[in-house]
C-alpha cells in the first residue's frame, strides 16, 4: 500500500465519525421541531447534512475501492470506530469508560498490527 493509498484510507476513517456526529446533532435537533416523524426527517438540518455527507464519502470510499484491495482499506475503519466515542466524549459530553477506552486501545494495536503486516 503507498503513501497516497494510506493517506486515502486515513480519511475516509476520519470521514465516517463525522457522519455519525452529524446523525447525533440531527437527533438532538429533532427534540426542537414539532410535528409528526417525517416532519422531524424533512427539517432536521443536520440530518440532511449527515445524508448528503454519507452520499460523498461513499462515492470516495468507491475510489479508495479502485486503487486499495477491500481487505486493506476496510481495516483503517477500525481508526474510525475508535474516533466516534472520544469524539463523542468531547463534543457531546457523552461517558467514555475505562473498559470502552481499553477495548479501543486493544483495537487500535490490531490495526497497527495489520497495517505492519500489509506493508511488509
Amino acid at each position: 500500500m503507498t503513501l497516497t493509498d494510506m493517506l486515502l484510507c486515513s480519511f475516509f476513517a476520519v470521514a465516517l465519525p463525522a457522519g455519525q456526529l452529524l446523525f447525533k446533532a440531527g437527533a438532538i435537533y429533532s427534540a426542537r421541531i414539532e410535528g409528526p416523524f417525517y416532519m422531524k426527517v424533512l427539517l432536521n438540518y443536520p440530518l440532511i447534512g449527515a445524508f448528503a455527507w454519507y452520499a460523498l464519502t461513499s462515492l470516495f470510499w468507491f475510489y479508495v475501492l479502485t486503487r486499495v484491495p477491500l481487505s486493506q482499506a476496510y481495516t483503517f475503519s477500525l481508526i474510525g470506530s475508535a474516533l466516534v466515542p472520544i469524539a463523542a466524549w468531547a463534543i457531546f459530553k457523552e461517558p467514555v469508560s475505562w473498559p470502552m477506552a481499553f477495548g479501543y486501545v486493544l483495537m487500535l494495536g490490531g490495526f497497527l498490527i495489520i497495517v505492519k503486516n500489509v506493508q511488509a
